[in-house]
């Protein structure tokens, strides 16, 4: 009687996987002959950039209108295409393009972020740069609030510069800038000397900062915190005009 119990359940449940198998296959078939239903992007933004909308993407998937989606047959679609052409897009940092069983085509787009703005004294030729040291253009859509940086004298500085093993310092700086929200807050604009040495300026405060060669980050920037919470309270923050933060255990108040 046992047995026969035991035998009942094993044939009951394969048929229950048989049968489950098969409505995916169903499931399956069905969702591959479906027609396009609509299009739906969804645009991550964690960091409340806004550089590229869903009517861009659409327009990027649909080549401005001339290659409709909706109602296309899924032999005709070309989901690794789809993807590379959003991709392509200077702030479009990864995407996916897939169907859902009810036909309709997603685009899940990761936004491309720059960590710092490229200045030029005339400022349409300003450009972004990102957290890889690759150039971005300038957004229509809008404007990020990241840190300035060019040479001493307004002499831009090339995306190039920060691909070497020099420039990677640099990006590397800027980087724990962007990180960090107390310093991406509090360094208004940044230079680079002839000499390869950085300084900055402040959004509270009047001192120009001397960072002096763009290594040991964390631990000068751990010094300038000391300044700021033992000096300014005791004597305010109009007493120096420089603080060089350059030398090891040393913090030089002019």
């Amino acid at each position: 009687m046992e047995l026969k119990r035991k035998v009942n359940n094993l044939i009951f449940a394969t048929g229950c996987l048989v049968l489950l198998s098969g409505l995916a296959v169903f499931a399956g078939v069905r969702q591959a002959s479906r027609p396009v239903g609509s299009i739906i992007v969804n645009i991550s933004n964690e960091f409340n950039n806004f550089f590229i909308s869903e009517r861009e993407v659409t327009q990027l998937l649909t080549r401005s209108g001339n290659q409709r989606l909706e109602g296309a047959h899924p032999d005709d679609l070309n989901l690794k295409a789809l993807e590379a052409r959003l991709k392509a897009h200077s702030f479009v940092k990864d995407a996916q393009v897939y169907r859902d069983l009810a036909g309709n085509l997603h685009a899940d787009v990761r936004q491309n972020r720059p960590i710092a703005r490229l200045t030029h004294s005339d400022t349409r030729l300003d450009s972004y740069l990102d957290a890889d040291g690759h150039k971005l253009p300038l957004s229509p859509l809008f404007t990020a609030r990241v840190v300035p940086i060019s040479r001493l004298g307004g002499t831009p500085l090339r995306a190039g510069f920060f691909q070497d093993s020099t420039g990677g310092r640099y990006l590397e700086m800027l980087r724990y800038i962007d990180e960090h929200p107390f310093w991406r807050a509090q360094v208004a604009e940044v230079f680079v000397g002839p000499n390869g040495k950085v300084s900055f300026t402040q959004q509270v405060g009047d001192q120009r900062i001397e960072f002096g060669l763009p290594e040991n980050i964390s631990e000068k920037f751990a010094k300038l915190m000391v300044f700021y919470r033992q000096i300014p309270p005791a004597l305010g923050w109009d007493t120096y005009h420089r603080v060089n933060i350059e030398f090891k255990d040393q913090i030089i108040c002019e």
